[in-house]
Order: C-alpha cells, then sequence, then structure tokens
C-alpha cells in the first residue's frame, strides 16, 4: 500500500459502535490485514487517539486482558482509566425495581451513564454467574452498558463471549498455518472448577467465520449454544478428532445446559483421558497446542506439551495486543 493511501486509509470511518461477535468487526480478512498492518506498526494511529479516553471496568479478575488492552490504547495514543469495580467502588445492584436496602449502595443504572461522562470508549468484562442461563445469555450487564453509557462498548469477556481472545487466536493461527485451510480442532479438558462457556464459544463462532476446517471435540452434555456451534463437525471421540489436527485449541468448560438445563454451570465429567499430553499431540499432523491461559498444568495439559516448541500460548497472548489494537482503532474510527 502506498503512503497516500495508507494515509487515506486510516481516517476511514466506521460504524462499529459494538465489538461483542465475530461479525462486528466486519471483513475478516480486512480485519486480519489489518492486524497484520498494526503489528508492523503499533504507534502509527496515534491522532486518532489523541485526547481520547478508554476506561475499562472489570467486575471480574483479569492478567491478560487487562495488560493488553491498555498497551493496545497507549499504542493509539490514548488516555486509559482502569476500574476495579470489586476493588473500591459502590457494591452495585444490577436487578431493576428492587429496595436497596441491603448491601449495595448504587445501581447499575445511574453507575454506567455516570462512566459514560468520563470516557469515550467503554471496555466491559463481566463473566457468566453460571447460576441462570437465561441472565447469562441475555447478555444482561454488559448490554445494559450498551443501553445507558451513550458511548461504543466492548467486550473484554462477558457472560458467554471473550472475542479479543478468538480475534488474537485467529491471528497466531493466520501466522503459523502451513496450508490454505487448516484444520483446527477445538477439544474440552478437565478442570477443577466450573467455568463459564464464553472462550469456546468465541473461538467457535470466529472459526466458523474464518478459512479453516473446524472440528469441536468434548464429552456428551457439554454441547455449546447451536449459535456457536454454527456449522462446526462436532466429534465426540477425541482421537478421532485429533487426527490429522494442524491446531488444537484446549479449553474447558462447564456445561452449557443445551441438552439439560438443569445442568446449567455444573462439572459432569473430570475424565483426566482428555487431557492433551504428548500422547494425544500425535494423533495430529505435527499440530501446534493452543490455550487461551490462563492454564492449569497437569489438567489442561501436560509439561512437555506446553514447553514443547509447537506450543503457541505465548505468542497467541502476545496477539491479544494487536486484536486490541485493531478493535479499538475501530471503535476510534466510528466516534
Amino acid at each position: 500500500m502506498n503512503k497516500t493511501a495508507h494515509d487515506h486509509h486510516s481516517h476511514i470511518k466506521t460504524d462499529m459502535k459494538t465489538f461483542f461477535n465475530v461479525e462486528d468487526i466486519g471483513n475478516l480478512d480486512q480485519a486480519l490485514a489489518e492486524a497484520k498492518e498494526i503489528k508492523q506498526n503499533r504507534f502509527g494511529f496515534q491522532k486518532l487517539g489523541k485526547n481520547k479516553t478508554l476506561l475499562m471496568v472489570f467486575f471480574n479478575n483479569s492478567l491478560r486482558t487487562r495488560l493488553s488492552t491498555q498497551k493496545a490504547a497507549l499504542n493509539l495514543g490514548m488516555n486509559v482509566i482502569v476500574l476495579d469495580v470489586n476493588a473500591g467502588a459502590w457494591k452495585l445492584e444490577t436487578r431493576r425495581g428492587v429496595i436497596m436496602d441491603g448491601d449495595k449502595s448504587e445501581h447499575l443504572l445511574e453507575a454506567i451513564p455516570v462512566m459514560g461522562c468520563y470516557c469515550d470508549l467503554i471496555g466491559v468484562r463481566s463473566f457468566a454467574g453460571l447460576k441462570d442461563r437465561d441472565y447469562d445469555y441475555a447478555e444482561t450487564i454488559v448490554n445494559q452498558f450498551v443501553q445507558y453509557s451513550g458511548k461504543p462498548v466492548f467486550a473484554m469477556e462477558t457472560a458467554t463471549v471473550h472475542p479479543l481472545q478468538a480475534f488474537a487466536d485467529l491471528i497466531t493461527i493466520e501466522e503459523h498455518k502451513k496450508s490454505k485451510r487448516p484444520k483446527v480442532v477445538m477439544s474440552w479438558a478437565p478442570h477443577c472448577r466450573a467455568l463459564p462457556q464464553a472462550v469456546p464459544d468465541s473461538f467457535a463462532q470466529w472459526m466458523n467465520a474464518a478459512d479453516v476446517d473446524f472440528v469441536i471435540t468434548q464429552p456428551k452434555g457439554y454441547e455449546l449454544d447451536p449459535k456457536f456451534v454454527g456449522n462446526a463437525k462436532v466429534e465426540y471421540d477425541q482421537k478421532k478428532a485429533l487426527e490429522g489436527a494442524d491446531f488444537v485449541y484446549a479449553k474447558n468448560w462447564s456445561c452449557p445446559g443445551v441438552t439439560n438445563p438443569a445442568d446449567y454451570g455444573k462439572i459432569l465429567n473430570k475424565d483426566m483421558n482428555w487431557t492433551i499430553d504428548k500422547q494425544h499431540m500425535s494423533w495430529t499432523n505435527d499440530g501446534y497446542f493452543m490455550h487461551c491461559l490462563p492454564v492449569r498444568r497437569g489438567l489442561i495439559v501436560t509439561d512437555d506439551v506446553i514447553e514443547n516448541d509447537h506450543s503457541l500460548v505465548i505468542p497467541e497472548a502476545a496477539n491479544r495486543e494487536i486484536s486490541a489494537e485493531v478493535v479499538l482503532k475501530k471503535l476510534l474510527e466510528s466516534l
């Protein structure tokens, strides 16, 4: 791209006002091309971010998301405010129509528009509670931010999606694939705690949109919501699924409550035969190992696999800065 075209390109108006799903990013090939460009020129778009403020709101813990998103915003010349809601903010009521005589001092319906007064973009992290499926899958918390903040809102992991992770995963696959249409297998793996479905949901959604041969393998009862599974091939035999895989994406999730809603959020299986070890990787096409991190060694994956030269977990995490910068850039272009 020549210089003038590039300058022109950097001032395009986008209409991206939210970022939750793969379709929000627009043309995926274009987004990947933009990621490549930004990776080579991280500080090239600071005009866009000058005197603009990002507010990052965390209802839950974070390491990668917090650091990578803040770094991406700084790359773009933005000011950044980080709010840990549970570490010093007022306890927030989220339900409407209640008498607030408990331990919650402020209502989200006031807190959100107030937050909107102090920033230009808002990122929100709010995990699934895993108790009430309808509440989680309606994305009750983040939708209130979209409705009442008056600012563009993006997901830093919500109850059902983690698009910054899935976008970074796709960038990583693009960088390492050895064939035009690689086989990507997302495999459930055991865990000692009940985990949300946000990462596998988004990964499935993004892989369906990408040019890959995508397979999901999991024990019976762990079926993800059909709206995320899309056209993926679901294979209950893990060995069969892993055969010929170019990328193995391991992840635990608790029961999504698709086949039996009463099981939502439960651990139905702790079978360690699903743990990704050397033998599992030997069934693949000299495949790469991927995981979003944080990862529990010995449960999800063995030491020798995650420390192997075919483990992409660190470059994958590094690409979180890039996915976040592409998204922030597009949101800034929409202002």
